[in-house]
């Protein structure tokens, strides 16, 4: 189809170039001087789960309507229909797409192929309940009768990233004495770290892998059972270890009870799937009533997203605001600032959800594209990260939006602890807004006793462009259901910018090559073959790698 190709050729495209150009001198700071409402006029609310304040971003009225039509001329709401309703929109792999299907709390018949899937959701979840609560409250034992209160979750990107952000993120609702532990990565230091604190008489392994082959997952889950094996004896696995797979099989070989197997299915990818039973360890650390919590707020941000004008549609004006910067302003990064401690990885994984998502250059007719895709997203929790690359932020030749969190109220209210992060969080972006001009710079140094060389030479260091856009997202405070409703908006965010760069964003085609490829060193560093035949760099490291390890 023509209008599928033709995304940076479209009328509503060109509108916006040109609009651009008329804008692009604009400062913030007379937008918001000419408009004592703008604060106002450009904020969307949730309930009273989450404000999104987007007016200190480079826009007007008509920049917005501009990127409404956009959204419109590429048919968005059908899109979002199509996604909803369980069409496959995963072109590439011809797969539904529906981790929303998981959070469907009125619970709707959702079809795929011919077939009801709200049924087997259902079983998995009451599965979950009641092996979470067993384990919380010692009626599932460990081999020798103890209790288990060490969790450890074995996986690697959505299986390791979305669990470990949550349950850190619900670190005030864990139960008392339950203690969780994350390992994804290959290198044996992950591993080591995580066992040398634990009894194996009290510790669970939650293997997570689809397959029950990804070979970072099963090379941690066999160290960790040979680690079982050595302390307590070969039938302490079926007691100590359950999986989160597909793979009846396997999973049996690995010396797992099937019983103890929880699924999941190919329509929910892996950046998704906290919402599945890749939740487990939520589940078990806050309890499935707070797992349900969790999910209740993403089911709610879901009806937002399908039933909202574009126009007051969070996911929506977040994503064309992005889509305004990348293809029209030439900004290929932006930030995400979460002033709240129990956030911090949150960054993490909005990395892997917006980067392995829309990291594409091959549009969904199978044709190179000829304009910005996926943008570089980087972030850390505020205050810290203000000392580390707000240098660059607000003083850099490089703009870099900013997505600032922060909840009202802290969990931890600790004299006057958050109201300082508050008045951090809110000064930022009032800064980066306005700036401060050389002459405003200048009278500040004069009012210091600075001499007028002094003045002269210094003005321009103190000075700041300002006109740095942000987005305020506020909670009232970080629970299970605000932490759903704010991992749906970014998941939908991510889903609108795919529909306008026409791409699967669900497909992770560019994680393979690399895998596929260590696969053939791995045996070259392992054993003394001498032909090696990559290129002269790779085969340098491989001989030198083997030398240094004699």
């Amino acid at each position: 189809m023509m209008f599928e190709r033709t995304v940076n050729k479209s009328k509503a495209w060109k509108k916006l170039e040109g609009h651009y150009k008329h804008i692009r001198k604009m400062q913030m700071r007379d937008m918001f001087a000419h408009d004592a409402d703008r604060g106002l006029k450009f904020s969307v609310k949730l309930d009273d789960t989450l404000l999104l304040d987007y007016s200190k971003n480079r826009v007007t009225d008509k920049t917005m309507a501009l990127l409404m039509n956009l959204a419109k001329e590429r048919r968005l709401e059908d899109k979002i229909k199509a996604m909803f309703r369980g069409d496959k929109i995963n072109i590439t792999e011809n797969r539904a797409v529906l981790h929303t299907a998981l959070r469907n709390r009125d619970n709707h018949p959702i079809m795929v192929d011919g077939k009801d899937i709200m049924p087997e959701i259902n079983a998995v979840f009451a599965k979950m309940k009641k092996f979470s609560e067993d384990v919380r409250y010692g009626k599932f034992k460990g081999h020798t009768g103890k209790k288990l209160t060490n969790i450890v979750n074995i996986g690697i990107g959505g299986s390791d990233l979305g669990p470990f952000m949550a349950t850190e993120a619900l670190k005030k609702y864990w139960m008392k004495g339950i203690h969780c532990s994350f390992i994804s990565n290959i290198d044996g230091t992950a591993c080591a770290e995580v066992l040398e604190k634990l009894d194996p008489e009290t510790t669970l392994f939650i293997v997570a892998s689809k397959t029950f082959t990804t070979i970072e997952t099963l090379t941690n889950a066999k160290t960790c059972r040979k680690w079982l094996v050595d302390a307590l004896g070969e039938p302490a696995v079926a007691k100590h270890f359950v999986a989160l797979s597909t793979n009846t099989q396997k999973v049996k070989e690995f010396g797992i009870n099937p019983e103890n197997m929880f699924e999941f299915w190919d329509f929910v990818g892996g950046r998704y799937s906290m919402w599945s039973a890749i939740g487990l360890s939520i589940a078990i650390a806050v309890g499935m009533d707070n797992f349900e919590k969790m999910l209740e707020g993403a089911s709610a941000m879901d009806k937002h997203f399908q039933t909202a004008p574009f126009e007051q549609n969070m996911p929506v004006i977040l994503a064309m605001l992005g889509i305004w910067y990348n293809n029209f302003m030439g900004i290929h990064r932006y930030a995400v600032i979460p002033y709240d401690q129990y956030l911090q990885y949150l960054p993490a994984y909005l990395q892997q959800l917006d980067m392995e998502s829309n990291g594409k250059f091959v549009d969904v007719n199978g044709e190179y594209i000829k304009y910005a895709t996926g943008p570089v997203l980087f972030g850390g929790a505020g205050t810290n990260v203000q000392h580390s690359f707000f240098q660059l932020i607000h003083q850099g030749t490089e703009t870099v939006p900013c997505d600032f969190i922060i909840p009202a109220i802290s969990h931890n209210e600790i004299g006057d602890h958050h109201e300082i992060l508050l008045a951090n969080v809110l000064a930022q972006g009032e800064a980066l807004m306005k700036g401060k001009t050389e002459k405003e710079a200048a009278e500040e140094l004069k009012k210091a006793g600075k001499s007028k060389e002094e003045i002269n030479f210094l003005k321009k260091f103190k000075s700041f462009s300002g006109n740095r856009p942000s987005n305020f997202l506020l909670l009232k405070k970080v629970d299970p259901y605000t932490l759903g409703a704010l991992v749906a908006l970014y998941e939908h965010k991510v889903f609108v910018q795919g529909i306008i760069w026409n791409i699967d964003s669900f497909d992770q085609m560019g994680v393979e090559l690399g895998k596929q490829m260590a696969l053939n060193i791995l045996p070259e560093l392992q054993n003394n073959i001498y032909d090696l035949k990559h290129d002269s760099s790779t085969n340098t490291l491989i001989k030198t790698i083997r030398s240094l390890r004699k």
